[in-house]
């Protein structure tokens, strides 16, 4: 069973969002879709500074069994992205809330740019 997380906005397309502050959304993507994946062996950043729309792709991450794209929940400007993740891609597989995040995101109102999203039960409803 996948975990999901109370206070993240989720895609269809199994990506979560967090306002991490006033204007920023980090970007990630589901256990359940870690767990879909298998074993993650490279993730494609984002470029800092690029401009994304919400629906438009990040990058990718590649797994033993497949690569799929990484789409954005949020339109916005990518700020900042998880350089850990370049040397330890595993770390998606072990945290996908937490170190495995993928990107930052400004944009205006972050809360109200999360809140647009499948909230958890939603989430939990499309996976189930």
């Amino acid at each position: 069973m996948s975990e999901i997380r109370e206070g993240l906005g989720y895609t269809e397309e199994h990506e979560w969002a967090l306002a991490a502050d006033e204007n920023t959304v980090r970007v990630g993507i589901t256990d359940y879709a870690q767990i879909q994946l298998g074993d993650i062996v490279f993730v494609e950043l984002p470029e800092i500074g690029a401009a994304v729309a919400q629906g438009d792709s990040l990058g990718s991450i590649e797994s033993v069994k497949t690569v799929s794209d990484l789409y954005s929940p949020v339109s916005g400007k990518v700020v900042k992205v998880n350089e850990a993740l370049l040397d330890q891609p595993e770390l998606v597989n072990a945290e996908p809330y937490e170190g495995g995040w993928i990107a930052e995101i400004q944009v205006d109102g972050a809360a109200a740019a999360v809140g647009g999203l499948l909230e958890l039960a939603a989430y939990k409803a499309l996976v189930e």
